[in-house]
């Protein structure tokens, strides 16, 4: 993909410079508007472990250019290699004071981008001038729809880029990744198609004056995510010291809550979840083990699955309780979500959400794997062995072969 990216970018960069740049005005204007979205680029955490990041400004900019017939009444004159050109400095010049700040570039970002730029402009040119949408002499109602359809087709290109890339770094199958980078467009590539295409249409009929009248409104809502994002920073670093609790007062090894948050997440992608599952399986993973703070005597290890079921029970109701009183909000969650997972964990798996079941199951993994309460590490194997034997009563089937997919991946799976 990188490879592909730059031999586009480089050609489309020497035809615009071989031919010259037509309408330097426009493609200024677009340029610095595509610039300005990739300053304020939103970044964001994976949960897949790569970098992700939302920049609604730059990406409509983009395809508002690579659609664009016209300016204020003249018809436009640039082709699909000016587009690509134009786009990708401005991405590159957006990019130069991130990379000044020590943030390392996205160049996943960056490619997708200029991929998915050059599909939509070529795309674009082949209906552009003379063809069945233009016969009017003026673009209709049909032409404003077949633009946002445009736009939507270069988002699920997108999609599909990005779930390759992730194949490769992660090694998953390829079709749970495209049904979970497609969820995640789901909401943000509508809302970035229609601007795209309404920036088109206006800068075609009102000029380049359109583009701060439009622009204005998607860079402040861009300002208002970066909040939002600072606030769900924050909001998870309260939960991850909370979680680190268990381990400063000696209840749990080093890291457990970590451990166990970071396989839930990998074996919940494994079976499907949605992000607002993910988020709410994370949390109680990381939190699963507060309930362990009201223990007189710590469990030796930190390891519940060999206590007795009322005992068990005990801590997850004490570590709910813990969780409503803290009240833990989460992307599209809140406390009582978390503890409610917190608080299952420790009924028969049949009587459990999926979340608890995946909790309870990758938590009886991690401790036999690494031993406790006065029992030796069974090792990845081992732990595998006994949760498949334990599969009538006290853990989920498919969970559980799940979990051995994603051990067998290794680390990063």
């Amino acid at each position: 993909m990188y490879a592909a990216a730059a031999v586009l970018g480089g050609a489309a960069l020497c035809v615009t410079v071989w031919r010259g740049l037509e309408e330097p005005g426009t493609a200024l204007a677009f340029g610095l508007l595509v610039a300005v979205g990739e300053l304020a680029r939103v970044p964001l955490p994976g949960s897949d472990g790569r970098s992700r990041s939302a920049g609604p400004l730059a990406g409509a900019a983009a395809l508002g250019y690579a659609m664009l017939d016209a300016a204020g009444g003249e018809p436009a004159l640039h082709g699909a290699a000016q587009v690509v050109a134009v786009v990708m400095t401005g991405s590159l010049v957006g990019m130069v004071p991130h990379v000044a700040l020590g943030r390392p570039p996205a160049l996943d970002v960056a490619a997708r981008t200029v991929l998915g730029v050059g599909f939509v402009a070529v795309c674009f040119q082949l209906l552009h001038g003379g063809g069945p949408l233009y016969c009017s002499g003026a673009p209709g109602p049909v032409h404003a729809l077949c633009l946002l359809g445009l736009t939507l087709l270069t988002g699920l290109f997108d999609a599909v880029l990005g779930a390759t890339t992730a194949a490769e770094y992660t090694g998953r199958s390829y079709a749970p990744l495209l049904r979970e980078e497609l969820r995640i467009r789901c909401g943000i590539v509508p809302a970035i198609a229609a601007s795209g295409a309404v920036l088109a249409l206006a800068v075609a009929v009102a000029g380049l004056w359109a583009l701060p009248v439009l622009g204005l409104p998607l860079l402040l809502t861009q300002i208002a995510f970066r909040r939002h994002a600072a606030v769900r920073a924050t909001h998870r670093q309260t939960v991850l010291s909370l979680a680190r609790v268990t381990d400063i007062s000696g209840h749990t090894p080093g890291g457990h809550a970590r451990r166990v948050a970071a396989l839930c997440r990998s074996v919940g992608r494994e079976l499907g979840l949605s992000g607002r599952e993910l988020t709410v399986l994370e949390y109680a993973a990381l939190l699963h083990d507060v309930g362990q703070l009201s223990l007189v005597d710590p469990v030796p290890g930190g390891a519940t699955e060999p206590l007795e079921g009322r005992e068990r029970r005990r801590i997850a109701l004490s570590g709910a309780s813990v969780v409503r009183r803290a009240g833990i909000p989460g992307r599209g969650t809140d406390g009582a979500e978390v503890a409610d997972v917190v608080e299952r964990q420790a009924d028969p798996y049949r009587q459990q959400p999926v979340t608890a079941r995946v909790l309870r199951t990758v938590n009886a993994y991690e401790e036999l794997r690494l031993g406790g309460a006065g029992t030796p590490g069974r090792g990845a194997e081992g732990a595998l062995e006994r949760l498949r034997a334990a599969t009538a009563q006290d853990h989920e089937p498919r969970v559980v072969e799940a979990l051995s997919r994603v051990v067998m991946r290794g680390p990063g799976a």
